[in-house]
């Protein structure tokens, strides 16, 4: 006979005990994480030090403006200190001045957590932006001096340029700092023969002779010969100039656009450029503007979704027609599987009588692009469109706007948003380095070289 075993139905310490255990202590980290978060943002509050007197009208409610030792009072720990905020600072303020310099401080993307960044950059959006012509016009003149194709113009070393731009402090080079304004008339005659946009951007009769071998963008590809007939192809000159256009709006296609109420903003602007045929009309329009003056087309797109216009030549006409008269632009020369679908897409825009203008990227001028970028911290097989957009518009523009242009899961506020404004589908991995070129915009933004517009928009 077997006696049975008294602590059989008991858990003394066993896995049920073990399990509650563990989640009142799981429970118990995550309520001390979110208490010593938020006091965190309440510190980082404080540490505006609005004492100095700089803008001390625009906040109330968080603060305790007296000159007391005591602690402020505060009255709601659910809200952060940015719900407090009444009106924008001066982007060249003090306080907005410390901001800029947090975005700068990081110097590499992995030196801070996501959150911190995100953090970094919420607490700037208090400060109206504001182009610093000074910093412009050094970066544009790195810029410029870095773009040499092989055998066109005199030598302009990538290295002596990209400290300028890579400084990133704004004692020295911010409001008060030198303007180069005044020098840059007269060197514009000597880097107007480097690989610069106004010159070099659009493959042009100008810039490529009949019976030129021009060597592909990816050089494994070889050279592509430019006879009578393709050569009719190209525009006699480039039909853009430097600096012709006041304001410039370059539209990605990221989620982060959508909801934002950017339509109206993006149709103010002189001259609009987008990525890859994103849907513009219906739903769309309130956020992301229907005016369109160039859009690219990756021929991947043309390939997979039209069949190479074998047969689908009117579905993609019908869908160019939603752009209106706006220039196609596409990469014809980045590899030989690019240049055939390419050229149909000029044969067939002349076939159906169309006024749009096709062009095709220099392969230099992207090469160009790349290496500079590279040399900023820009790892990737390729850089994405939206960034070769961005650095032309820099040249073609005296003010650049950029929406839509974020490569994160979250918004800043932390809450997931789509891939895209349209879709969520996302990209092939390792392809390009969307979290890299974000960063570089954030860095151009807090120079106030550019605006970079991840909110909402109060246009008008």
């Amino acid at each position: 006979m077997r006696y049975a075993d008294p602590s059989a139905n008991r858990d003394l310490l066993g896995n049920r005990t073990l399990l509650f255990i563990f989640i009142c202590a799981f429970a118990l980290v995550t309520l001390l994480q979110q208490i010593l978060y938020s006091r965190s943002y309440i510190k980082r509050g404080f540490q505006f030090d609005w004492q100095r007197g700089d803008q001390q009208a625009n906040w109330t409610g968080l603060f305790n403006d007296s000159n007391s030792s005591t602690e402020p009072n505060i009255s709601d720990f659910r809200s952060r200190y940015f719900e407090f905020y009444k009106g924008p600072l001066e982007f060249n303020s003090t306080r907005c001045l410390e901001l800029r310099q947090e975005i700068l401080d990081v110097k590499v993307l992995s030196m801070v957590k996501q959150s911190e960044l995100f953090d970094r950059w919420k607490r700037l959006q208090i400060c109206n932006w504001a182009m610093d012509t000074s910093e412009a016009n050094l970066f544009k003149y790195a810029l410029l001096s870095a773009f040499r194709p092989h055998g066109v113009g005199p030598p302009c070393h990538l290295s002596r340029y990209p400290p300028l731009v890579l400084s990133g402090h704004l004692s020295g080079a911010g409001p008060k700092g030198p303007d180069v304004s005044s020098g840059m008339a007269s060197t514009w005659s000597t880097l107007s023969k480097c690989c610069n946009a106004p010159g070099f951007l659009f493959t042009t009769q100008k810039n490529t002779p009949v019976e030129t071998n021009l060597r592909y963008e990816v050089v494994s590809s070889g050279f592509f010969h430019i006879n009578q007939e393709i050569f009719q192809m190209f525009p006699k000159e480039m039909p853009y100039y430097r600096s012709q256009f006041k304001k410039c709006a370059v539209v990605g296609n990221g989620g982060i656009l959508k909801n934002s109420g950017c339509g109206k903003e993006i149709n103010s602007a002189d001259f609009v450029f987008r990525c890859n045929l994103p849907p513009i009309s219906g739903e769309y329009a309130t956020d992301v503007g229907e005016k369109t003056d160039v859009v690219t087309v990756n021929p991947s797109i043309i390939i997979d979704r039209f069949h190479k216009l074998d047969k689908w030549r009117r579905p993609f006409f019908r869908v160019l027609q939603m752009y209106k008269n706006a220039s196609v632009l596409l990469p014809a020369f980045y590899t030989i599987r690019n240049t055939l679908v390419s050229f149909r897409v000029k044969y067939l825009l002349d076939d159906f009588g169309s006024p749009q203008q096709v062009y095709f990227f220099h392969p230099l001028y992207l090469l160009s692009v790349s290496r500079y970028w590279l040399n900023l911290g820009v790892r990737a097989k390729r850089i994405s469109s939206g960034l070769i957009l961005v650095t032309a518009a820099l040249e073609l523009c005296e003010e650049v706007h950029l929406f839509g242009f974020w490569a994160f899961p979250m918004n800043p506020s932390g809450f997931h948003i789509m891939h895209h404004y349209y879709d969520n589908v996302k990209p092939k991995p390792g392809f390009h380095a969307m979290p890299s070129e974000i960063f570089a915009f954030l860095h151009l933004h807090s120079r106030g070289i550019l605006q970079v517009h991840t909110g909402t928009c109060n246009y008008g």
